[in-house]
């Protein structure tokens, strides 16, 4: 080989052997890390920028009737593209009280707090302290089902009866909250029959995202609030969310309060309102957007985790709708994707879309448990998102209604 030679190849090694590493570098700098900068905070406060002189005049007039003509009451914010285009406290955070809702009221998210539960479980998936194939078992020698793995509950097709109504008539001190650990033992004593074989079918219960939250617990030897902390809520800037669970907590030290839908009386907590993970962590508005931006852009789960855990798992509800890893979706036409998770507990009742299309976040945070939130389908069609409610489509799966609902 020449001189003349040698030095073309030893110059094309040093160009690939730059190109890589600045090709490294990028590819770090497109992920954000966990520890959270100054520059972090500043892009999530212009983030949060509302001018109400500037609201979108649709849906301002919409809410208004959605308020006065079907009673919600709570909060919400429609954000496009990074920008809020209208956001809303409305109505009472205590009616006894006479309390008006703010713009940064912390809410119960009931069952939105499965999205948390779902992504905290794909983290431990990805640092290899999980597998979807896991058995409970592995976790809770004395679990007393054969078969369900983690896959199966994220799913909800571990068969498993609802926590909710099976310790109802077995939890004698009602003044006692319950912890997940003290439902595990209640399971592995009484063994409650279950509601259908493993990974037969879809049945949506709260027991799933309980026994989850439980073995966040078992594998990382912390409680699931100090996880979810750590690991969801300050990497995600969320400074205003926090798990609350009444075995910590005699009272839940936020002023929203869950009403029946006429206003006759105030859902209280109690002993049900000490387990975690189906539920149990309160939020608000702009700390759901940070949450949605955390996720789009890495800085929680790898791209790989989120394509699994937006993907369904299930048979699709009128052709449309399914369950990944803690979201439900609506999978349109062209690989159209929408996201969401809806929420109803104790006098609270919501819904989370994101639509990665448009790029729109819509949240409707409700302390009124009517059927307000049923009625959204023109602010989809004002926003060009698809229709969220099975209720608006026909098609192949269960019908409306059904405990594939």
């Amino acid at each position: 080989m020449t001189y003349r030679n040698i030095l073309a190849v030893a110059s094309m090694a040093t160009f690939l052997f730059f190109a890589c590493s600045n090709s490294k570098k990028n590819a770090a700098h497109s992920i954000p890390s966990k520890e959270r900068t100054a520059e972090d905070d500043k892009a999530d406060s212009l983030l949060l920028v509302y001018n109400p002189a500037k609201g979108d005049k649709f849906i301002a007039n919409f809410v208004d009737n959605l308020h006065k003509k079907y009673g919600f009451n709570g909060n919400m914010l429609v954000a496009k593209d990074g920008k809020i285009l209208y956001e809303k406290a409305i109505g009472w955070a205590d009616y006894l009280h006479r309390d008006s809702l703010k713009i940064n009221s912390e809410f119960e998210l009931a069952s939105v707090t499965k999205t948390f539960t779902g992504t905290a479980i794909m983290q431990l998936i990805e640092q290899g302290k999980l597998h979807l194939t896991d058995d409970v078992k592995k976790f809770y020698p004395n679990f007393p089902y054969e078969g369900i793995n983690i896959k199966l509950l994220l799913t909800h097709r571990s068969g498993m009866m609802n926590y909710v109504y099976f310790t109802d008539g077995i939890w004698k001190d009602k003044k006692k909250p319950m912890s997940n650990n003290d439902v595990m033992n209640l399971i592995a004593e009484h063994k409650p029959n279950r509601y259908a074989k493993p990974d037969t079918r879809f049945h949506y219960n709260n027991s799933n995202y309980m026994v989850l939250a439980a073995i966040i617990e078992k594998v990382t030897g912390k409680p699931y609030a100090d996880y979810m902390m750590e690991n969801i809520f300050k990497p995600s800037g969320m400074k205003h969310t926090h798990v609350y669970s009444t075995t910590v907590y005699p009272k839940i030290p936020v002023d929203v309060i869950g009403h029946d839908r006429t206003w006759r009386y105030s859902v209280v907590q109690n002993f049900l309102d000490g387990p975690v993970g189906d539920k149990g962590i309160y939020s608000t508005l702009h700390d759901l957007v940070l949450y949605d931006k955390a996720l789009k852009n890495g800085r929680l789960l790898k791209k790989e985790s989120l394509d699994s855990a937006y993907k369904g798992h299930n048979k699709a509800i009128n052709g449309h709708f399914n369950y990944g890893y803690g979201w439900r979706m609506f999978d349109g036409e062209n690989g159209r994707k929408v996201v969401y998770h809806t929420g109803w507990w104790h006098g609270f009742r919501h819904i989370y879309v994101r639509d990665f299309q448009k790029n729109i976040v819509v949240i409707f945070l409700g302390n009124l448990t009517n059927g307000s939130l049923m009625h959204l389908d023109d602010l989809y069609k004002h926003l060009g998102m698809p229709v969220i409610r099975k209720g608006a489509y026909s098609g192949s799966g269960s019908l409306p209604g059904s405990d594939e609902d």
